[in-house]
């Protein structure tokens, strides 16, 4: 119950968040990520479409467009609560599905294999600084991590970020945690 409580809590806050704020957070956020070392060597990154009140990838995939990256999406399986991931080389190449999220339509992108992903940018709505988060409560993430050998990066505004969250036996931590005033990676923030 505490993961429920603490999810609904920050999204709460998220949402009051004023959208020019929230846009110059998402904008120094994603400039500290494109410092990263791992993600200058990163070929492809598993990205989702953010919506509101996430931090906006949608600056993010258009730069990694015009500088050569590719991106991969996921495409969720609700039945087996299962993701994979599909590469789009635009944003014609999405449709809105359940939940109104925005994911890749299949007949018009390529599969792209854990392998073949070299960075993964979790989302989640709470993250502590060891790297556990609290997703959106369906455990897609988790479960392809699990599998996953690349780089993990989440982005979060700093009121995201907590002293600590309940951790689960299958829960997977990301190995870095950007925010508008700060990196953590688990160990020293910097």
């Amino acid at each position: 119950m505490e993961k429920v409580q603490q999810r609904k809590r920050i999204l709460d806050q998220m949402k009051k968040m004023d959208k020019t704020v929230h846009q110059e957070k998402s904008a120094a956020i994603l400039s500290r990520l494109l410092e990263d070392p791992a993600f200058k060597a990163a070929d492809t990154i598993g990205v989702t479409i953010s919506a509101f009140p996430e931090v906006d990838t949608v600056p993010f995939i258009e730069h990694c467009w015009q500088n050569g990256k590719r991106i991969a999406v996921p495409k969720c399986n609700p039945l087996t609560r299962t993701m994979d991931f599909y590469e789009i080389v635009n944003f014609d190449q999405l449709e809105t599905v359940y939940m109104k999220l925005k994911e890749p339509k299949v007949s018009e992108t390529a599969y792209l294999s854990p392998e073949q992903i070299d960075m993964m940018i979790v989302p989640g709505v709470v993250f502590s600084r060891s790297g556990y988060r609290i997703g959106f409560g369906g455990g897609y993430y988790d479960r392809y991590l699990s599998n996953y050998p690349g780089v993990t990066r989440s982005l979060a505004f700093d009121l995201q970020i907590a002293d600590s969250v309940p951790v689960e036996v299958h829960d997977v931590p990301v190995e870095g945690i950007y925010t508008e005033s700060v990196y953590w990676n688990g160990k020293v923030s910097r």
